[in-house]
């Protein structure tokens, strides 16, 4: 079970590179199917029927964004971000570990609530938005013992990572999810799916590490 830290400090950042970068031999069909997906990952976890989903929030605090969070974001150098670190579960198992990055300037508004989301699925709310846009991803391949990752879900081998920015009424946020050592549906079960509310749109930003 991932034990909740809520003074954790990150050194590391993943090296995030754009989906164009990766080939068949680098980013197979298997893994390609889940990080690729358009749609909400809560929602094809809830219909994976291997347990009961849940969100166990593990840290949230007011900090300086890594330096690739702030360049995607477009915040300033010294101003900080609400950060919330979720573990996604299936029954007792970690699944999935999603970081946010919410700017201050996003958090007023009719966005405002999500500073009090407590256990509740950010997923749900950000694809329930009809006017909801995102970037096109980036992928990381994530070693077991990154720093990236909180101490109670680092593992014996690396993890793969993706990240997009999500753009809802002019205000934005960054999402990163890692498809853990405890994800195991990988096969896949159909084509790739494309979102039902919003779209991935090149224009929100172009990705510059």
């Amino acid at each position: 079970m991932p034990t909740p830290n809520q003074t954790r400090h990150v050194s590391g950042d993943p090296r995030w590179r754009p989906v164009g970068e990766y080939n068949a031999a680098s980013l197979p069909h298997r893994q390609r199917y889940w990080l690729l997906d358009e749609g909400s990952l809560t929602a094809r976890l809830t219909g994976l029927q291997r347990g009961d989903f849940s969100v166990r929030r593990l840290s949230q605090r007011w900090e300086q964004p890594l330096p690739s969070e702030r360049r995607l974001l477009g915040m300033p150098l010294r101003q900080r971000g609400l950060v919330r670190e979720v573990a996604l579960m299936l029954g007792c198992q970690a699944v999935v570990f999603a970081r946010s990055v919410f700017p201050v300037t996003s958090l007023a508004g009719e966005l405002g609530h999500l500073r009090q989301l407590q256990n509740k699925s950010l997923g749900s709310i950000l694809f329930g938005h009809p006017g909801m846009r995102r970037s096109p991803f980036e992928l990381a391949r994530i070693t077991g013992d990154s720093h990236y990752l909180p101490p109670s879900l680092r593992q014996a081998v690396p993890a793969w990572g993706r990240r997009s920015r999500f753009l809802i009424g002019g205000r934005d946020l960054l999402v990163s999810e890692v498809f853990l050592e405890g994800f195991v549906p990988w096969q896949p079960a159909g084509s790739l799916r494309r979102s039902q509310r919003g779209k991935v749109d090149a224009a929100i930003v172009q990705p510059t590490q």
